[in-house]
């Protein structure tokens, strides 16, 4: 049984000691006691089952008949045969709306297709190809051949795109086979915009579930229907050797690349997208049909009803673009319509009142009518009745403390008011005339049709003296009007000012026009809300009906879309929802908090002024102080504060306030029951030395880390007189051992603060006894004194001194006095802060107690000013050097100690590199000097990072010589791989230099037989020999025939100087040596001599290419490396010369650098060629690269230059002026027009 697995079972990965564990369970006995085959079956079909979790292995014992009837051979089918076949297992109907249906009961093979597909398609697919929309049945679909599997997928599939569909694995033969959709099939394809359903239930099994598993991941099709029974693609019954026993092997599995990590359909089973029993899927797939098929009509309804109907117009051209961009291929239902709308449409508008709902089954589609609003004309005019009606709506008392109290249930038409004006006036509004505040009770009142009179009832509650004030604004989108509501300054009585407390009452029956009412009265700061959140019924929207329920669309939808933008007096848009009220409380017990509330606001004007007086007392900013205060006033007198509703929220409010006026964090006011106690200063009490052994231990951290590198860390900051006590202790235990350290690192992440009079001591040690260093100025409001703070002259112990560096690590929690050291040594350039931000905390706070209330302020009375600009520090924090994770602090400041301790000894390297090569030998001398000088001066000591310390000697490099092209760079260790001169490039195997020397040249021929040559960089003459024939055959024989020639030179970016003989050659004449040039080297100190070559060699060192490709950069890496690369290069070193009769223009441009400079020079020098275009880039002859020690630092040194000229001039540095100068991109154009003028009047 095992070998039979290990040959057969597709997947042998799990059968890893299968051998094994069969033969220890032979071994244990237990198995071969078992007689009865039946039950021997079943316990090895749970063993197998169990080992490998796969319930198709299946042990059956089958005794052979004694008798085996012979079989005859069966032959191939004829087609008759077949097509009897296919009419009993492929059924086709087209039902209603044009919805077509197919039903397939056996998925046949490639062979029976090849015979049969014509009929197929011609009679079955005709049909189906016309609907609007598919139904495949695989409902009752047993398997079939995994060969026609392509055939079904590719009908349904672009034809332009071809796809990777399945992957099948074969164990007995252990090959795997890639299934792709074909690229052509008999008949038309079906459209990819028409809509696929399959149905599926618990029979379908094998290569019908593939079908419906592709179709489904490839998001061609929605499966509909039930899980499908999980079966295989190929399961063989399998004999066990010579017994009677078979077992049941899947031996073919699928590995589906299209649903991601290797998943598949076998054993699970295929999930259907839309779950329903298998009788109901067809029906259920028409419905999904019918809902499909009413998208786009319904997303044309929405973008009309939006275009005409929704308030916030600014937003409704975004909208209308993404609902015609947006893809709905995944809507099965109406549900799933609305689902999706309303997540795209409240994502893009941010509006939560616009939303599509789904309608109840037998729910009108229309909006049911509004309820008609009530006019003045259909009042009575009977005196008696309308005195009646203002009783029955309007309840009014006085309560004790002259609070009034008004109650209604109802908000009328503004007409309605008009008419009931003198009534309500008489009967209301006197009696509250004169009360002291005035309590107004919407909890029962459900609002009305119409809010026309809320204008009118808030202006009731403004300061007419003040003049109009702006309530709200309106926008009404289908009459396109919009209203500015202000307050009126005409009433019927006179208004309740603006002055005294208003205190709203809602519940969540509160609605409509009530909470519009209440909005308003809480957003103009006039009232204080107390009770329910309101009912959110007032959205400004209109419902309109978007998709009517039908035969087969079941549920319809509404469209809910505001019609109306209410924006308040702030310029806020109110997007619907509940009032959320102050002070949330049960509306039976709102009555009742609002009489707590309005007895603590009696309280609160003083409370208000107390405040202010302690800021002005104690605050350290004096006149920060009157600022805060002014605030309060002014705060205050606009009623600023009704929302406070007890003395937690308005600490909170004070809080913010006092925060943002001050821009001081430090200063808060906070509620206590029990009144703060200071510290109780306990007596400096000097420990034993056994215990100050302890302390200094568990308080203090040192380290002396590699490269002589001190660690110093301590989480507070002692009183000085405690510091001076134990200062032997400390010395002997912690600074002894850190004092001759070469840098020091101070770790403060964890330091919170404590008592700033050490700080003194402290940094003294890391200054020089004199001259004094004033550290900072402390001012103190409670005693009105300011006290310098400056380095002592006399300390215990060694200084650290001031030349040796300081890393001070911080974190958000630093603060206090660790802040003060911090801040001192960063003002003083004494230190590299590195971390994060510090807390901004307070060298002294004092704790005062507003008047007699439960209310605390703290308050800053110390202030420290900088040393260096006389100014108060910021009570933001300090702010680091190097602003990283405090976690990744220490890792960095180890990083800078490292870098700038290799700092003396990199300038040295480089000075003598410098000395030793550089091509001008009396700057090199001069350079070395001045880096050698300058090696301990402050210009090195503050740099933070490699590159920042590249760029500052590169600086002095370029400053000193004038030579831009003398550079130092940092290469970081992941990007060794492509250091210029040091790492050279892969060099591309002979076979791809044709297409390569294809790429790099440009050649052509002109009118008049001009010819043309553009290469664009120099290659190294002795990185490649072998392509001599092929630069000849696809290069120099396009153009040696020529009767004048334009080499192009605008784009050279230089390289290797070394052809540059070898290229000058071909333009003079063959046995006349000539002097191009003298080169002098500074590594060898010699001169060296550059002819031309008598004779062109076959074969010589010169043959050689080498392109931009070969090395794999792109124009901007060579531009910004330079000439250290090679590059592409003609040099053939053999055929036909050019000679020195023809014409021979030169392009040129300020890109023109390194070798290419040379060669113009040269051919300008020798009167050879006539330059066209402009000054080149001034670059050098081929620099070199050398490694700074072993670090990651290197330098460019141009070693050698021209110096054939008398007068010592040459163009390095300065470039190369052209004969005729000219745009670089007008110089061809110049050239062809100088060339054809000379040929035409020589011919």
């Amino acid at each position: 049984m095992a070998k039979v697995l290990l040959d057969n079972y597709c997947y042998p990965e799990n059968l890893v000691g299968m051998q094994e564990a069969i033969e220890q369970a032979i071994k244990s006995g237990e198995i071969l006691d078992i007689s009865d085959p039946q039950m021997l079956a079943s316990v090895l079909t749970a063993g197998v089952q169990g080992a490998l979790n796969d319930p198709r292995l299946v042990i059956s014992y089958e005794p052979l008949p004694h008798a085996t009837p012979k079989q005859e051979a069966e032959g191939s089918p004829t087609r008759e045969q077949l097509l009897s076949l296919i009419e009993h297992v492929v059924m086709y109907d087209k039902l209603e709306d044009n919805v077509g249906y197919l039903r397939i009961d056996y998925i046949i093979g490639e062979d029976v297709v090849q015979k049969v597909g014509a009929f197929l398609v011609d009679k079955v697919w005709k049909t189906l190809i016309e609907t609007s929309a598919l139904v495949i049945d695989l409902r009752h679909s047993t398997g079939g051949q995994i060969s026609g599997l392509p055939f079904i997928i590719s009908y349904l599939h672009e034809q332009d795109k071809r796809l990777h569909v399945e992957t099948v694995y074969n164990r007995p033969s252990n090959t795997t086979t890639e299934i792709w959709t074909l690229p052509k099939v008999l008949g038309e394809r079906y459209s990819k915009d028409k809509d696929v359903i399959v149905l599926i239930s618990h029979h379908t099994t094998g290569v019908a579930e593939d079908v419906a598993y592709i179709l489904k991941y490839m998001n061609r099709a929605i499966t509909v229907g039930e899980k499908t029974a999980g079966g295989s693609l190929d399961i063989q019954k399998l004999r066990i050797g010579p017994s009677n026993f078979y077992i049941m092997v899947p031996v073919s599995r699928s590995v589906s690349p299209l649903s991601g990590g290797g998943q598949s359909w076998e054993v699970s089973g295929v999930m259907p997208c839309v779950a329903t029993e298998a009788e109901q899927a067809l029906q259920k797939s028409l419905d999904i049909l019918a809902v499909r098929r009413a998208v786009p009509g319904t997303i044309s309804r929405l973008k009309s009803i939006l275009k005409d109907n929704y308030s916030l117009v600014e937003r409704v051209p975004a909208l209308l673009r993404h609902l015609a961009t947006s893809d709905f291929s995944s809507v099965q239902s109406s549900k799933d319509l609305a689902t999706k709308l309303n997540t795209e449409l409240q994502a893009l508008s941010e509006d939560p009142r616009l939303m599509v709902r789904v309608m109840m089954p037998g729910e009108a589609a229309d909006p049911p009518a509004e309820k008609p609003v009530a006019m003045a004309a259909d009042l009575p005019d009977n005196e008696q009745l309308l005195h009646a009606l203002v009783d029955t709506v309007f309840k009014v008392s006085v309560l004790p403390g002259n609070v009034g109290y008004m109650r209604f249930d109802e908000f009328a038409d503004a007409s309605v008011l008009a008419k009931l004006g003198p009534y309500i006036v008489h009967k209301v509004w006197e009696p509250l005339q004169n009360t002291e505040s005035l309590i107004i009770d919407l909890r029962y009142n459900p609002g009305g049709p119409s809010s026309s009179a809320v204008p009118v009832l808030l202006s009731y509650f403004q300061d007419p003296a003040a003049g109009p004030v702006h309530l709200f604004t309106t926008y009404d989108r289908c009459t396109n009007h919009t209203q500015e509501h202000n307050s009126q300054a005409e009433l019927l009585a006179q208004s309740y000012g603006a002055k005294r407390g208003i205190y709203l009452l809602t519940s969540h029956h509160t609605a409509t026009a009530a909470e519009e009412f209440a909005y308003l009265m809480q957003s103009l700061g006039r009232a204080t809300l107390i009770g329910e959140i309101t009912a959110g019924s007032l959205s400004h929207t209109r419902t309109f009906p978007l998709l009517q329920p039908g035969p087969r669309i079941t549920r319809g939808l509404t469209v809910m879309v505001p019609v109306i933008t209410f924006i308040d007096n702030h310029g806020e848009s109110w997007m619907g929802g509940g009032v959320v009220p102050d002070a949330i409380v049960l509306a039976e017990d709102a009555l009742e908090k609002a009489e707590e509330v309005l007895a603590f606001h009696k309280n609160m004007g003083v409370l208000l002024e107390d405040i202010g007086q302690l800021l002005e007392a104690h605050y350290a900013i004096p006149e920060v102080a009157g600022k805060a205060s002014a605030m309060l006033r002014t705060k205050r007198a606009q009623g600023g504060y009704r929302s406070a509703i007890d003395s937690e929220t308005l600490a909170s409010q004070l809080t913010s306030d006092l925060q943002e006026a001050s821009g001081d964090h430090r200063l808060h006011v906070f509620h206590s029951h029990v009144e703060p106690t200071p510290e109780e200063q306990l007596p400096n009490v000097i420990p034993s030395p056994e215990e100050l052994s302890y302390i200094i231990e568990a308080l203090f951290k040192i380290e002396v880390l590699p490269g002589n590198l001190g660690y110093l860390r301590f989480d507070m900051m002692a009183e000085a007189e405690t510091v001076k006590a134990i200062g032997p202790q400390l010395l002997q235990m912690v600074w002894n051992k850190l004092v001759d350290t070469d840098a020091m690192i101070i770790d403060m992440r964890y330091n919170t603060g404590g008592y700033s009079t050490a700080i003194p001591i402290l940094c003294s040690y890391f200054f020089e006894p004199e001259p004094r260093k004033h550290l900072y100025t402390v001012f103190d409001r409670s005693t009105s004194r300011s006290t310098e703070v400056w380095t002592l002259p006399q300390l215990t112990g060694k200084r650290y001194g001031s030349l040796k560096d300081i890393y001070i690590l911080t974190s958000h929690m630093s603060g206090s006095a660790a802040e003060a050291f911090t801040r001192s040594m960063k003002d003083l350039h004494r230190a590299t802060v590195i971390g994060e931000p510090t807390v901004g905390g307070s060298l002294s706070v004092g704790i005062y107690r507003v008047g007699n209330s439960s209310l605390y302020a703290s308050i800053p009375s110390q202030v420290v000013l900088s040393p260096v600009t006389g100014k108060v520090w910021s009570v933001s924090g300090v702010e680091p050097h190097i602003t990283i994770q405090a976690s990744e602090a220490m890792a960095v400041a180890q990083h800078i100690a490292n870098l700038r301790a290799q700092v003396p000894q990199i300038l040295k390297t480089v000075g003598k590199f410098v000395a030793d090569n550089y091509a001008f030998v009396d700057i090199g001398t001069v350079i070395a000097s001045n880096l050698t000088k300058n090696i301990n001066k402050d210009s090195y000591k503050g740099i933070h990072t490699e590159e920042e310390f590249a760029r500052k000697v590169t600086a002095v490099l370029q400053a000193l010589s004038g030579d831009e092209h003398l550079k130092l760079f940092y290469i970081p260790e992941h990007a060794k791989d492509s250091i210029p001169g040091i790492m050279p490039k892969q060099i591309p195997p002979p076979e791809v230099f044709e297409d390569l020397i294809k790429f790099s040249f440009h050649t052509n021929v002109f009118e008049n037989n001009i010819g043309y040559l553009r290469f664009d960089m120099f290659g190294d003459s002795e990185l490649l020999t072998q392509v001599s024939d092929l630069m000849i055959e696809h290069v120099w024989k396009k153009i040696v025939h020529t009767d004048a020639l334009i080499i192009d030179m605008r784009y050279n970016i230089g390289g290797s100087t070394t052809p540059i003989a070898i290229l000058c050659s071909y333009f003079f004449d063959e046995g006349h040596p000539v002097l191009l040039d003298k080169v002098y080297d500074r590594p060898s100190d010699s001169v060296k001599e550059i002819w031309t070559h008598p004779q062109l060699k076959a074969k010589t060192v010169e043959n050689q290419l080498m392109v931009s490709a070969v090395v794999g950069l792109d124009r901007a890496e060579m531009v910004k490396l330079g000439p250290s690369l090679p590059g592409p290069s003609i040099f053939p070193g053999r055929g036909e010369r050019y000679g020195t009769q023809k014409g021979l223009v030169i392009l040129t441009s300020a890109v023109t650098a390194g070798a290419a400079e040379e060669f113009v020079y040269i051919m300008k020098r020798l009167g050879r060629a006539l330059i066209i275009g402009e000054l080149t880039s001034g670059g050098c002859h081929s620099p070199q690269t050398y490694q700074v020690d072993e670090t990651n630092f290197y330098i460019i040194i141009p070693t050698s230059r021209s110096v054939i000229s008398a007068d010592n001039t040459s163009w390095e540095g300065k470039g190369v002026p052209p004969h005729i100068e000219t745009p670089a991109a007008t110089a061809l154009i110049k050239a062809k027009e100088m060339l054809n003028a000379h040929l035409h009047t020589s011919r």
